[in-house]
């Protein structure tokens, strides 16, 4: 497979969904491991991050670049599993778009800042609007390195992460480099629906579970008609419906 461009046009943003999805689908997990480098811990300091300095799992594909790139925004529960290794969906979805061409780049929102989960517990001490600066940072960050074309930057996240998306890219937040597209999965857009003045700037993707007994696809959707952005809903899907080896 190829690693498609990531357009500035709007009208291209389906072909960047099923490409992404086909990287996932498609893509043998033997393979993959066999073409991807090892991931790197890079660190990243910008202005723009008002909860200070974090770190970001690298991966890179094989060769000088420069390649289109995706920034991957963990959830609620981290980027790393109890014993300090990154959880298998994160881990899966780097080392596919790494093969396919992409470098990856997964900041971690919650280490630094003494934070390991916020799933559990009254008191998520980060918010999804605080780490939108660690997302433009990001690209700051990416901007920066010869291997990456900073004309085709993606944003994708995974529920708080995705939360986190739906405030990157609002119009007018990100000064500098800019995303040309960006996808949350199972993401809640109940808080972000209240905001009559929250509008998408780059082309934008939902993929919700029909089933999410977490967070429920209705206000996606609902928002999604409000503001013409796409929406894909799977039947019989749950919260994390793309976690390795998930029913």
């Amino acid at each position: 497979m190829k690693p498609m461009a990531i357009p500035a046009q709007p009208s291209a943003h389906l072909r960047i969904i099923v490409a992404l999805l086909a990287a996932i689908t498609l893509v043998a997990i033997s393979a993959h491991r066999a073409q991807a480098a090892e991931p790197e811990t890079v660190r990243i300091t910008s202005d723009v991050t008002h909860l200070g300095p974090f770190t970001a799992l690298l991966f890179r594909p094989k060769g000088k670049g420069p390649f289109p790139a995706v920034v991957a925004l963990h959830g609620c529960g981290g980027l790393f599993n109890d014993d300090q290794e990154i959880k298998g969906r994160e881990e899966d979805w780097a080392e596919r778009l790494a093969a396919v061409g992409y470098v990856v780049l997964l900041p971690d929102s919650f280490t630094a800042r003494g934070v390991r989960q916020i799933c559990s517990g009254p008191d998520r001490k980060i918010s999804p609007a605080e780490r939108a600066d660690d997302a433009a940072a990001a690209a700051e960050w990416l901007a920066k390195q010869p291997f990456v074309d900073a004309s085709r930057m993606g944003l994708m996240g995974w529920s708080h992460g995705a939360m986190t998306v739906l405030w990157t890219v609002r119009k007018g937040f990100m000064q500098g480099p800019q995303y040309k597209v960006a996808i949350g999965l199972y993401r809640g857009c109940r808080k972000i629906a209240k905001l009559a003045d929250w509008h998408p700037g780059v082309p934008l993707t939902l993929l919700l579970g029909e089933d999410d007994d977490w967070t429920a696809p209705g206000p996606c959707r609902k928002l999604a008609r409000r503001e013409g952005f796409r929406t894909v809903t799977y039947p019989d899907a749950y919260h994390g419906f793309d976690m390795p080896d998930a029913p």
